[in-house]
């Protein structure tokens, strides 16, 4: 029987870290921006999207995968796990569902799970590393299934974000909310709620406040934490301070750094943190 793990592009992960033998795939997003279409795979140049979002003049949004798309990623494979960005957020967890019928419609015996993740970016790495780990322990499909919900409940994000134009322009947080975060040269920290929305906790200025807003953030909510994955969108030197800030808090947590990829530069903006835990 063979594994897949599939993800939307919020991801932040173009393919898995360490395993061979478990297939993985992403389906992309579409930002639009001014006209011009980016479409969130292998080839985006995040570097470009960024510049076309600083100097956007017109209009900007986002397209999630179809579920035609969707349905492509199922095929080549009898178990498989689909992990989505929040369905409070995007349309690409209904999306996911409909492929899985789809799907089942042609081949019954497939098993799919699709997850919501309630988040975004660097959480999600963190739920695809531990599905890794759980398929490559020899549980079955169903076990499996069991544990990676029971852990997702575990895992907690939080933003520091010096622009939410994006992400009120989409609707995604209030107006008021990102007029506050973008005034004055500030950073709004921002977490995801339970339900999977992003609340606006803290309005801070200076990377030190970042940080130590962060570390605290993790002493709170990240009890027994063990990994944590900044995704840093053109902002890798904040992005080792708290890493380092972290490794001096604790002996005993495992950090990686990465890029965002398109949607999540798209939503985070230049100099924007996210952090998985």
């Amino acid at each position: 029987m063979s594994w897949k793990i599939v993800a939307d592009s919020s991801c932040d992960l173009f393919e898995l870290e360490n395993s061979c033998d478990i297939k993985f795939e992403t389906v992309p997003f579409v930002m639009s921006i001014d006209g011009t279409d980016y479409v969130d795979n292998a080839d985006i140049d995040t570097k470009q999207l960024i510049d076309a979002i600083d100097n956007c003049k017109e209009s900007s949004q986002t397209a999630c995968p179809s579920p035609g798309q969707w349905v492509e990623t199922y095929a080549d494979a009898d178990q498989i796990f689909v992990l989505t960005i929040s369905s409070n957020l995007s349309g690409s967890y209904n999306s996911a569902l409909a492929a899985k019928e789809m799907a089942l419609d042609d081949a019954p015996d497939k098993k799919i799970e699709i997850l919501d993740s309630l988040s975004t970016g660097p959480e999600m790495v963190l739920v695809i590393r531990k599905l890794v780990a759980l398929i490559e322990s020899g549980l079955s499909f169903e076990e499996i299934s069991d544990k990676i919900k029971k852990y997702m409940k575990t895992t907690h994000i939080i933003f520091a974000l010096s622009s939410y134009n994006n992400l009120v322009r989409n609707g995604r947080i209030p107006k008021i909310a990102g007029l506050v975060a973008g005034k004055f040269k500030l950073t709004g920290i921002g977490i995801g709620s339970p339900q999977g929305t992003i609340d606006i906790k803290k309005i801070v200025r200076g990377s030190k406040k970042i940080v130590d807003t962060i570390v605290s953030d993790i002493k709170t909510r990240g009890e027994n934490c063990k990994n944590v994955v900044i995704s840093h969108c053109e902002n890798l030197e904040l992005a080792e301070s708290i890493k380092q800030a972290i490794n001096t808090a604790w002996d005993n947590i495992n950090v990686t750094i990465i890029p965002t990829r398109g949607l999540c530069s798209y939503y985070a903006e230049r100099q924007g943190i996210i952090v998985g835990f």
